[in-house]
């Protein structure tokens, strides 16, 4: 029924994000038509949260070992916050070129996807 996923990231700078996708994260892409490049991405899950308001989406990268991810990162200038520990995991959050965030986490519960 259902056979991916596709998430959208709003940018003032869409040709940096998309470089920094490309370039600094490594993803394979697909050029949509005039440099339109869509990304694909890790096995990726999705969980439901319980919110007093319906319509907002969160997007996360995770990652197997978050203190060697934030030291690559920085390598590229990367800006991302201090790591912090949320007991699901350990989290902080990258900024994008175009200036908007993403959350970066090391899971420490189970995960959907193998």
């Amino acid at each position: 029924m259902i056979s991916g996923a596709h998430m959208i990231v709003y940018s003032t700078d869409a040709e940096g994000d998309r470089a920094f996708f490309r370039d600094v994260l490594g993803f394979s892409s697909v050029d949509a038509g005039q440099g339109w490049l869509i990304f694909a991405l890790p096995p990726a899950e999705i969980a439901v949260h319980p919110a007093e308001e319906n319509g907002k989406h969160e997007i996360y990268l995770m990652c197997d070992y978050v203190a060697d991810t934030v030291q690559t990162l920085k390598k590229h200038k990367v800006n991302c916050e201090p790591v912090s520990d949320q007991g699901w995991g350990l989290l902080t959050h990258l900024t994008l070129p175009g200036g908007g965030q993403l959350g970066l986490y090391q899971p420490r519960h189970p995960v959907a996807h193998q």
